[in-house]
């Protein structure tokens, strides 16, 4: 940024001392360190915010282009699709509706195990339950 060697830091330090003093020295260079910090911070930040808006204008610029490209591919695709389907068009509509099988109801056995209404109540066969 600002061609400045350690000499030239050097000669500007020691003016310093001499002008402002040993005792207002460190305040001074607390507040002057503030500063440069400070406008690190804002140039860093028009910096970055200057960044992002180049690169969302690139984005929109992409999208755009991609947009009209991927939209036309979608519809030749689904135009062929189309073409496709109406080939085999006639092989739908000549298939008749079949009724569909009728289902059977087996009745219930008396050797099948019926639910119990109670959850809790032990089966007869539990090996814990002792006459």
């Amino acid at each position: 940024m600002f061609d400045i060697g350690f000499l030239e830091l050097l000669i500007c330090g020691i003016i310093a001392l001499l002008v402002l003093g040993p005792e207002r020295l460190p305040g001074a260079a607390r507040t002057a360190g503030r500063w440069i910090g400070g406008a690190r911070r804002m140039v860093r930040q028009f910096t970055d915010e200057l960044d992002r808006e180049l690169k969302a204008e690139e984005l929109r610029k992409e999208l755009s282009k991609a947009g009209d490209i991927g939209l036309e591919d979608v519809e030749k695709t689904v135009k062929d699709a189309l073409g496709e389907a109406k080939k085999y068009e006639h092989m739908i509509l000549s298939d008749k509706p079949r009724p569909a099988p009728a289902t059977r109801r087996v009745p219930p056995t008396e050797d099948r195990p019926q639910p119990s209404s109670e959850p809790d109540a032990p089966s007869e066969s539990s090996p814990d339950q002792r006459s």
